[in-house]
């Protein structure tokens, strides 16, 4: 009996240093106690990147053994999706995922190296942003209803994307459905060839998000005609959105937020919130986020976890009425 129990303390022992070693965070009285290093899977300069250093600017005030942004680009973001995915359980790695890598991959990829669902616990969403659909300046038209008349009387119509199976992507598809005409999708390997493309007049619209956008039509080398969000967008003054252009139904938004490995202690990922939630109240941040074009989110687990999910199902109808083939 004596050595059952000596057997059942160690056990217990070397559990609660498993513990300790696999949730560092937890230690440390509401903060990390190692540098945090916040995973993301475009490159710098892109929408993704610009959310991630503000808010790691943020994360910063809250945990002060500090924040480190690590851009891991490749495969449309899944690359870093599954290193994080497959990362220690720790607080200490986390991924700054978006509506592709979260949401939409499942549907428009036939094998994922990771799945969202199972392999992350959501810490809260930190923005979002809507798309703007923009022509270049020198084709003549000035709204949606010039666009779908010049449009409906072209033989051949092309459309830039940023990829596949992106946003933008079935945002064209389905404006396409609606205006009535055949439109052909041009995919580009990154915004910046999508954006010579268009500035360069070799495709005739294009969506884009309203950060990138909206310079060049503040510059007069390209017309927004319409945003896909719910309201009209400040950067965007006088651009009406997609419902009151007369199109309906094609209103949608890209997100970014915070998860963490799946295995994570309960202890951990509460902490980890209330840091992110710290952060996201923060005026500084708040305001530096609406500067840039995005609408500052809550870093709310429950919440987060709910829209992943409704995300998930409403793409999963969008793909399926497209057609897309999923990506192999």
């Amino acid at each position: 009996m004596a050595s059952s129990h000596r057997l059942i303390g160690r056990r217990a022992a070397l559990a609660g240093a498993a513990l300790m070693g696999m949730a560092p965070a937890a230690r440390a009285q509401g903060a990390p106690d190692r540098p945090v290093r916040l995973v993301l899977g475009f490159p710098p300069g892109t929408a993704p990147d610009v959310v991630a250093r503000l808010l790691a600017d943020a994360l910063r005030e809250v945990w002060p053994a500090g924040v480190v942004v690590d851009n891991r680009a490749g495969a449309g973001g899944h690359i870093a999706a599954q290193e994080v995915a497959r990362a220690a359980p720790d607080g200490t790695t986390l991924f700054l995922g978006e509506l592709g890598t979260l949401a939409m991959a499942p549907s428009t990829h036939a094998r994922l190296s990771y799945d969202p669902a199972r392999d992350f616990a959501p810490l809260g969403e930190v923005a979002s942003i809507g798309f703007a659909f923009v022509v270049p300046a020198a084709l003549p038209v000035t709204d949606m209803a010039g666009f779908a008349a010049w449009a409906r009387g072209q033989s051949q119509l092309f459309m830039g994307t940023f990829g596949a199976g992106t946003p933008g992507h079935f945002g064209a598809a389905m404006l396409a459905t609606r205006l009535g005409v055949s439109a052909e999708p041009v995919h580009f390997r990154s915004t910046g060839e999508a954006m010579t493309a268009i500035l360069g007049g070799n495709v005739q619209g294009m969506f884009g998000t309203v950060a990138l956008v909206a310079p060049h039509v503040q510059g007069g080398r390209l017309k927004a005609l319409a945003v896909t969000t719910a309201e009209p967008v400040a950067l965007l003054p006088g651009v009406p959105t997609m419902a009151q252009a007369g199109i309906e139904g094609l209103g949608f938004v890209s997100w970014f937020g915070v998860v963490a490995p799946a295995a994570t202690p309960e202890p951990v990922q509460a902490m980890l919130e209330a840091g992110l939630r710290r952060a996201m109240a923060s005026p500084t941040l708040r305001a530096r986020l609406q500067e840039a074009g995005f609408r500052p989110g809550t870093g709310e687990r429950a919440a987060f976890a709910t829209q992943i999910r409704e995300e998930t199902a409403r793409w999963a109808e969008v793909v399926r009425v497209t057609g897309f083939r999923a990506i192999e």
